[in-house]
């Protein structure tokens, strides 16, 4: 029913609409319709944060915007209690507070078109205030805005917002806005800050509390950084590489799309058990401590990984913040392009990196671990509702996306590829845009049929698998096919470019280039070449599928000279074996053995190592652990000796200390711990030694003294101190104080943490406690169903990787005595259509799935139990 004074303000002869329906989220329907009625849009907030974490948050907010259409009401949204509304006005006049299914519905009668005005005296909501008992920080991405204040939480409804922020007097704060003033008074400071550029509602932040603050300038920006480092080492190794570093990404990001740094300002602070690397708040960058601040321990891939982290921040800038996606299905664009960009910069930013064998070795694994799953969704996805934007994120945007992406630069070429997204950039600058968006202008710019490729490469799951056939005579070669079949069995053709390498005794190698744009394609440049000794698929890295392994090629691996190559062919193999294709478990085992001691390359003895642990732990059965044992610990404790670099040195450790089962190698382990004496070549820092410390204690190692609790009173750090004595229970020897800490956190404030509770479960559910852990499982089911899209089950084979095409999945069925446990390893995964990672139960001993929380859902981590299956089973 609508009023009387809603119908007289609509005008004349015409009738008030009731616009979209007021359902939970933000619903397509709602944002579109605001979108075409809203615009100038500008919020002013007014935040009083006491001392006391528990303390409500009084607020205050005036929003501006241009109204086109004033005959529906106008939806805020609010997730919320009722309650925490205190009051509302409406054009300076005061309106019932009409809050439900998460919005405040504003009546017809009391708005115009035209400019409108709405203030709202409220609580804020905590859930996305992540507040810490001296420091507190948003992260409102992709619909959590609406959890903290009254907003139009949507991307394409960018806004100015002028912040005030009342915090106890010792606090510092930074925000998007340049800071006006700040002042002290009874006991509190107040910040002032200038309004925002104009940014998307996901893009807004704060954070404030007992910070650092630093400012440098550099490049001539000046950059004010803050944090809560304590460790006087990590500090003065850190500072400079962690300015320059941002100074270096702007110049190469200005300089690759001719656009200058579009915003006012470029701060950045470090936050302890950040949820994500990094978050691209406009002017105020949000990034996890751990990972900007390194020691003398740090190894190069660590190095390399920060440069990454910090340069994707900043690409975003332009990719996300400058142009945004129009909706939450489009969220891959800003993260391919910024990973895309971070890979270009890390190349030139950091000293020594392989940029080819960087992107092999980030992405490919990444990728593969879902898209060979039955319940792999494709790069872009379709979103009714931003309520379900969480479960659009993944390694398939993050990883497969960028590879996607590479492949299209390739196929354009790389200027005509920069000229496209110039002309993106500059065309949709400070507003929003789409995929189709983006395609139409890369298109006029190639002549491949940009619209077919993108169909498969981005609008379907999957992958395919190769086939070769090489034909010789007289030692020559006179003809070499290959062949590519979707691994779904459907008639799906992947065009991409790619590199096969003809290997011949002596280490002579040539290298030929395939177009593989068809079905089957033949390779005409290989004609008339001397029979090889073997054949290396996909030399280069960049070919996307499972490609055939040449029986010889194990036996010569480690001679090839290009660590590009030897890392491809690393992977490879990895993947047939999970397919069941050409090599087993046990085989590539021995062959991760057999490389280690010669493989100098250190990102490939860290590929190595993973393989070597992941086999380990997740493909062999205990008993098979226990008698490999002594002799890979071995073998391990004397590649470490022999390798004469100290990052390889350290991964080797690592991977030692992953495997040790043995009495002697625990002893040597704790002696280490013990004495704080590292092997020789090697540079432990006090998180190593906390790390070594959960290891022995996860394997119950009997100390004369509590290992934990002597290693607690050795962390300095406030912030990792508490971190520590989180996770004491989870590695308790005592299964009832387990049990204990695993029934606390159905209670969502001890949740809070989600980096904590994501380690203590990785140590709840380690291998060597699955019989204690597995009664946890069907406790959790009812959650995972609660915070979940319906689930697809399959029981596969070992060594198949079931899919089919995407279909309406069936609901999942209740626990029960005949699903806990399965006879037969089952699949859980989502359907592609929902775009749920999988999680996979393999046994009564196993069951795991892909990092899945979303904000405190950590029940959705609690599914991801134990952390201990292999990629195949992701």
């Amino acid at each position: 029913m609508v009023s009387a004074a809603a119908t007289s303000q609509a005008g004349p002869g015409t009738a008030a609409a009731a616009g979209p329906a007021v359902v939970p989220g933000v619903s397509l329907e709602l944002a579109q319709d605001r979108a075409r009625r809203i615009s100038r849009l500008g919020y002013d907030l007014h935040l009083t944060i006491p001392a006391g974490k528990a303390a409500p948050i009084a607020a205050t907010e005036t929003v501006r915007f241009q109204l086109a259409d004033a005959r529906q009401p106008v939806q805020f949204d609010f997730k919320e209690q009722t309650a925490n509304l205190k009051s509302v006005t409406v054009n300076g006049q005061p309106v019932a507070i009409n809050h439900h299914n998460e919005h405040l519905v504003l009546p017809a009668a009391s708005l115009q078109t035209g400019l409108n005005e709405v203030n709202i005296q409220f609580v804020a909501g905590n859930q996305s205030l992540n507040r810490s008992e001296d420091f507190l920080y948003t992260l409102l991405v992709p619909d959590r805005a609406r959890t903290v204040f009254p907003v139009f939480d949507q991307p394409n409804l960018k806004a100015s917002f002028t912040l005030t922020l009342d915090v106890p007097a010792d606090w510092e704060a930074l925000a998007n806005g340049p800071l006006l003033d700040s002042t002290v008074a009874a006991g509190n400071k107040t910040y002032r800050f200038a309004p925002s550029d104009t940014i998307s509602t996901y893009l807004f932040s704060f954070a404030a509390g007992k910070f650092t603050r630093l400012s440098r300038r550099l490049g001539g920006r000046e950059m004010q950084f803050l944090h809560r480092e304590t460790d006087q080492s990590k500090l003065r190794l850190s500072l400079d590489p962690i300015f320059q570093i941002h100074a270096d990404a702007l110049t190469f990001l200005q300089d690759y799309t001719g656009i200058p740094y579009p915003f006012r300002k470029f701060d950045f602070v470090a936050l302890p058990d950040f949820q994500y690397g990094g978050m691209e708040h406009v002017g105020a960058i949000d990034y996890k401590a751990s990972t900007l601040f390194l020691d003398e321990g740090a190894t190069q891939d660590q190095k390399i990984a920060r440069s990454n982290l910090i340069a994707h921040e900043t690409a975003h800038m332009w990719f996300g913040d400058l142009v945004t996606m129009q909706w939450f299905n489009d969220v891959w664009m800003k993260e391919v392009f910024a990973n895309f960009m971070a890979d270009k910069i890390t190349q030139v930013a950091v000293t020594g990196s392989n940029y080819d064998l960087k992107f092999v070795i980030d992405h490919y694994p990444a990728a593969y671990g879902v898209d060979r799953t039955s319940g792999a969704n494709p790069i872009r996805q379709e979103l009714d509702n931003l309520k379900d934007a969480g479960s659009l994120y993944g390694n398939i945007i993050y990883h497969k996306a960028p590879i996607m992406m590479r492949q299209l630069e390739r196929l354009m070429g790389e200027e005509p590829f920069r000229q496209g997204l110039q002309e993106y950039l500059r065309t949709y600058s400070f507003g929003n845009a789409t995929w189709p968006d983006l395609i139409q202008l890369l298109d006029a710019r190639t002549p491949a049929d940009l619209q077919a490729w993108n169909q498969v490469w981005v609008n379907q799951p999957g992958r395919p698998l190769f086939d070769y056939d090489l034909q010789t005579s007289n030692d020559k070669i006179t003809s070499l096919q290959l062949t590519q079949q979707a691994e779904d069995k459907s008639a799906r053709l992947w065009p991409q470019l790619f590199e096969v390498l003809l290997v011949y005794p002596g280490g002579r190698t040539k290298e030929l280039t395939v177009n593989m744009n068809q079905r089957q394609v033949s390779v005409p440049q290989a004609a008339g070449e001397p029979a090889p000794a073997y054949i290396l698929f996909n030399s280069t890295g960049l070919g996307y599928g499972v490609f055939p392994v040449d029986k010889q090629l194990t036996a010569g691996l480690t001679a090839l000279q290009n660590p590009v190559a030897r890392a491809a062919a690393y992977v490879n193999l990895y993947e047939n074996m999970l397919n069941g294709r050409s090599i087993a478990p046990q085989q590539l085992l021995a062959v991760c053995r057999q490389a280690l001691p010669k493989e100098k390359e250190e990102l490939n003895v860290k590929l190595l190592t993973g393989q070597l642990t992941d086999i380990f732990w997740k493909l062999l059965k205990p008993a098979e652990r226990v008698a490999l044992a002594p002799a890979l610990e071995k073998e391990l404790w004397q590649v470490l000796q022999q390798n004469p670099a100290p990052n390889a040195k350290k991964l080797l450790f690592k991977a030692y200390q992953s495997v040790a089962l043995t009495q002697e190698a625990q002893t040597r382990l704790y002696h280490i711990w013990d004495k704080q004496q590292a092997p020789a070549g090697v540079k432990l820092t006090e998180d190593d030694y906390t790390a070594l410390a959960l290891a022995l204690a996860v394997r119950d190692y009997p100390a004369a003294t509590p290992i934990l609790p002597r290693q607690l009173t050795r962390i300095q750090n406030p912030d990792r101190r508490k971190r520590m004595e989180f996770l004491l229970p989870a590695l308790s020897p005592d299964v009832p104080t387990r049990d204990a800490f695993f029934a606390s956190l159905a209670d969502e404030k001890n949740r809070e943490k989600e980096a904590w509770v994501t380690s203590a479960l990785a140590y709840l559910h380690h291998p060597l406690r699955a019989a204690t852990s597995e009664k946890y499982l069907p406790k959790a089911w009812p959650y995972w169903k609660k915070f979940s899209k319906p689930a697809t089950f399959s029981s596969p084979t070992p060594g198949s990787r079931p899919r089919s095409a995407p279909t309406k999945p069936p609901a999942p069925p209740a626990p029960s005595a005949t699903f806990w446990p399965p006879t037969r390893p089952i699949i859980l995964s989502s359907a592609p259509s929902c775009s749920r990672p999988p999680m996979t139960y393999f046994g009564p001993k196993s069951w795991c799935s892909r990092n899945v929380s979303q904000g405190k859902h950590h029940w959705n981590v609690l599914l991801s139990l134990p952390k201990h299956l292999s990629r195949f089973v992701e």
